[in-house]
């Protein structure tokens, strides 16, 4: 099988990076926020991937070992910070839970785009073709609308994307889904794995246009683990002069009646990591931009 990640021309299963673009939705967001810049994370942020990411992950493991990780196990294993691409995810349970041979990491990374994109993920070309998928990913329900990035607009809040997801498959949330035009992202293959922050200082200076230090806005990353956490503690660490904050969530499974327990441990561990402040849920970033004074002293570095 090829990898739904692969087009022909490609050698590895990254996708051809494609750098930030424009901020260009209809409504015209201020390109040097006034009030703030606020970055997301995807996966547990804007869409739910329990039935989709986390599944092919679950299923991958299944496949090479009969063992079918709880999702506590998952969330125990992203708590620790170092397992934000699920590839490598997969590898390690699969490592931990004493299965040899481990398969080489490109035929795992079929094997999970199997599941993922689904077994007509790939047109005769290779290329990735959105209109064949039907694995998991056709099982992501969004967790905000594109009405939620016209209200930040207005707030004159700046806005865009860091995530660990496959370009394709971000590409297709933010611009088929949400219908975003040409939405301001940093993807897999464009920037180091979180939570080296070089894709959040690199898109940040990219929209806010100004030189990074005291005098810029302040610069908000909202994402659901602690690698997402741990991205901003660095980015403060290279920029210590720069206003970061480290906005989180729980992931949407965690949210659920009867998760009580298992969310506080969470966001817990969220805040140990670093989180300045844990929502709700995604669309309360509305009310923290609304709140956050325009000027306010810089954040220590930690």
């Amino acid at each position: 099988m090829v990898s739904a990640l692969k087009n022909s021309g490609q050698t590895t299963n990254l996708p051809a990076a494609r750098g930030p673009t424009a901020l260009t939705t209809p409504e015209a967001p201020a390109r040097s926020p006034a009030r703030c810049l606020l970055l997301f994370d995807l996966d547990g942020v804007i869409r739910d991937v329990a039935g989709s990411y986390r599944r092919a992950l679950q299923s991958t493991v299944e496949h090479y070992s009969g063992w079918r990780p709880e999702p506590s196990v998952i969330d125990a294993m992203k708590g620790e910070g170092l397992w934000n691409n699920d590839w490598d995810a997969s590898l390690e349970l699969l490592r931990r839970h004493a299965v040899t041979p481990l398969p080489e990491r490109e035929a795992l990374i079929d094997v999970f785009s199997g599941f993922y994109f689904g077994d007509q993920a790939t047109s005769a070309s290779g290329a990735a073709s959105p209109e064949a998928w039907n694995g998991y990913i056709k099982d992501e329900p969004l967790l905000v609308d594109a009405s939620f990035f016209a209200e930040l607009s207005d707030l004159a809040v700046g806005w865009g994307f860091v995530s660990g997801a496959e370009p394709p498959s971000a590409r297709f949330l933010l611009e088929t889904r949400l219908g975003l035009t040409s939405p301001p992202l940093i993807a897999m293959g464009d920037a180091p794995d979180k939570p080296d922050p070089t894709g959040l200082l690199q898109l940040a200076s990219s929209l806010i246009e100004q030189p990074l230090g005291q005098n810029t806005p302040p610069i908000a990353y909202l994402g659901d683990t602690v690698a997402d956490v741990q991205t901003v503690v660095e980015a403060r660490r290279r920029w210590s002069d720069q206003r970061f904050f480290s906005l989180a969530v729980a992931p949407p499974h965690l949210q659920a009646v009867g998760q009580e327990r298992a969310r506080h441990h969470y966001e817990a561990r969220l805040r140990e990591a670093g989180a300045d402040v844990v929502l709700s849920h995604t669309a309360a970033a509305l009310e923290w931009c609304r709140d956050l004074p325009l000027n306010v002293p810089s954040q220590p570095c930690s």
